[in-house]
């Protein structure tokens, strides 16, 4: 008993760790739980949606998927092994085609489409890079192959970028309530970049996040005086 008990500590320990962010909709609470680097967990209306789980995040105490969002091929994405961890009976996954290629049970989505997730409208959004990729001529992401996601609930819209660089369907989003974005170098932007992109469509509030590395005062100086929330939380918390 005292060994269950122990880990039941811990479990409880790591998940008070985690900087769990709450937004009011006309459909109740939307809560964010960051897991690392790019993977999150959506709650709402009693329903749960992860985007990119992974191996190494710690799913401890949080609740297993109705949905699962996969962005792109890349290991820090999309790994199979993980999605046992988080499913159960009817967990329904979405992803861009290059992820069906190795997660079957896919259902496709792709850029510029939309789903209807339970309370959830989900809309594939194109992300990809301009200009930097491995070799001359290469690119790391290749427009079309991957998503980055419009999530609404309760008329909120929440924007996940997954890799991208500030393209140009990223700059005309509309009415995004908040936003998490990518940086990081050399696969997607720098901080400047990335607070150049969200200048152009104006979140009322950002997050950081896939930012391994980046300085992440130069994303917050860049937007200061734009009204717009940045918020820097810990993707890479121990625990």
């Amino acid at each position: 008993m005292k060994i269950l008990a122990g880990v039941f500590l811990l479990a409880v320990l790591a998940f008070a760790q985690r900087p769990v962010q709450e937004f009011e909709t006309s459909a109740g609470a939307v809560k964010i739980t960051p897991i690392q680097h790019a993977t999150l967990v959506l709650e709402a209306g009693g329903k749960v949606v992860y985007i990119d789980p992974v191996s190494g995040g710690n799913y401890n105490a949080l609740p297993q998927a109705d949905w699962i969002l996969i962005t792109d091929i890349h290991g820090d994405h999309m790994d199979p092994k993980a999605l046992p961890k988080i499913s159960k009976s009817g967990t329904a996954i979405f992803a861009p085609a290059a992820v069906a290629e190795t997660v079957k049970t896919a259902t496709i989505i792709r850029n510029g489409e939309t789903v209807h997730a339970g309370p959830f409208t989900i809309e594939g959004v194109p992300m990809y890079n301009l200009k930097r990729g491995p070799e001359p001529g290469k690119l790391f992401h290749d427009k079309g192959r991957g998503n980055g996601y419009v999530i609404t609930y309760g008329g909120k819209r929440f924007y996940f970028s997954g890799d991208t660089e500030g393209v140009p369907e990223m700059r005309a989003l509309k009415n995004i309530d908040v936003a998490f974005v990518c940086m990081n170098l050399p696969y997607t932007m720098p901080p400047d970049e990335a607070a150049d992109a969200v200048r152009a469509f104006h979140p009322k509030i950002v997050y950081p996040y896939h930012y391994r590395g980046s300085d992440l005062n130069v994303f917050k100086s860049a937007l200061a005086g734009t009204g717009i929330d940045v918020r820097i939380l810990d993707w890479y918390y121990k625990s």
